[in-house]
């Protein structure tokens, strides 16, 4: 009788057999395999970057807890204003170490004959809410001068030193920062007495970046700017995730339709080739269940074939995933691509998962073959 390992054997011996044999198959189906691992891991790190980026004012800027318009539940989407008395009676909370105050507005540029929408930050250098990384030059010293992000500026042909109009007034580009832009918009800093004008707000303020002092917790210094000042107040870290689910909502369903529509093709690669194999072989196999050979060895053999092609793929798919992010990126560099373990896990589990999807039709085929068909043809 044979045992559980000599079955096992026999399948691997099989399976391995059958893919050799016709070796341009193969490359087709590791291929198609590379290039579905590929797609999905792709798409899955142009949500993990968009995330990031959309996070990337929150997590580069000080403080952790946001006082702001009462009912206000985002940082980037939603517009806060609050009364110019807001930074003193919030510094007078109990807990409170700083408020810096930001003026944050969405805005239009006019560029080359482009349009461009931005976030404008009014801020006050002294004490931050600014860029927070420079790839060039430095941060505005007077009331007529910017800083652009580097790839707005490096698509409309703008360097230190040039000029910019915003709303209708002049200003130079003073420096250029990094880690300030995504594929739908890019910030823009200057002062905030600057920005006051430019809006025609004197003393206004958006939101307070308030830093807790030491050893107090964010949460009770949320509570108590709620319950003492009548302005809102969240967590920055809750108004960050508030603003990447507001436009997750709008962007990730094509591109989790867009994977899920490169795993489904990656299947019927892959099962359309072991189909093919199945039914070259099928009186092979026939032959096989008339001399005792059993029907889960045959099984073992689709299984181990997809497997074995979807190991041959998986590794050459992250391979060109992350060439392929190097170079959209060098082409444009708005679009951010990230990965993490996480993702890198994800793409493969995908991969496996299509295969196991792609043995179902020669399994099918193997489950219905009758042994007595094979000696009557």
């Amino acid at each position: 009788m044979a045992t559980a390992g000599q079955d096992g054997i026999e399948a691997m011996t099989l399976a391995i057999r059958n893919l050799v044999q016709d070796r341009t198959r193969l490359l087709l189906s590791v291929a198609g395999v590379a290039l579905a691992t590929m797609l999905v891991l792709l798409l899955n790190g142009f949500v993990t970057g968009f995330n990031q980026q959309l996070s990337t004012y929150a997590d580069h800027t000080p403080g952790s807890v946001v006082a702001l318009q009462k009912g206000g539940r985002n940082l980037l989407v939603s517009t806060s204003l609050i009364p110019p008395t807001s930074r003193e009676q919030v510094r007078a909370v109990d807990g409170v170490d700083e408020a810096i105050p930001v003026l944050l507005r969405t805005t239009i540029l006019e560029l080359q004959g482009q349009r461009r929408a931005i976030y404008l930050v009014g801020y006050d250098r002294a004490l931050g809410g600014g860029p927070w990384k420079l790839t060039a030059g430095r941060e505005p010293a007077a009331d007529d001068e910017v800083v652009l992000d580097r790839v707005l500026a490096s698509r409309h042909d703008l360097v230190v030193g040039g000029t910019v109009r915003i709303l209708g007034r002049s200003f130079t580009v003073s420096g250029l920062s990094d880690q300030t832009t995504s594929w739908m918009l890019s910030f823009a800093f200057l002062r905030k007495g600057a920005a006051e004008s430019l809006f025609l707000t004197p003393g206004a303020t958006s939101l307070l970046l308030v830093k807790p002092s030491p050893g107090v917790a964010p949460e009770t210094v949320r509570d108590r700017l709620r319950e003492r000042t009548g302005l809102g107040a969240e967590l920055k870290a809750t108004l960050a995730e508030n603003d990447r689910q507001f436009f997750l909502r709008y962007f990730s369903p094509p591109i989790q339709l867009m994977a899920a529509i490169a795993s489904l093709v990656g299947a019927l690669v892959v099962g359309l080739v072991l189909y093919t194999a199945t039914i070259e072989r099928q009186r092979e196999y026939g032959m096989l269940k008339a001399i005792g050979a059993r029907g889960r060895t045959l099984y073992r053999v689709t299984l181990l074939q997809a497997l074995a092609v979807t190991a041959l793929g998986v590794l050459p798919g992250v391979g060109l995933a992350f060439a392929a992010s190097g170079l959209i990126e060098a082409l444009r560099p708005q679009f951010s691509n990230a990965y993490d373990a996480r993702s890198v896990a994800t793409a493969i589990a995908a991969s496996f998962v299509m295969a196991l999807v792609a043995t179902l039709l020669p399994t099918r085929v193997i489950a219905r073959l009758a042994p007595a068909d094979v000696f009557r043809r």
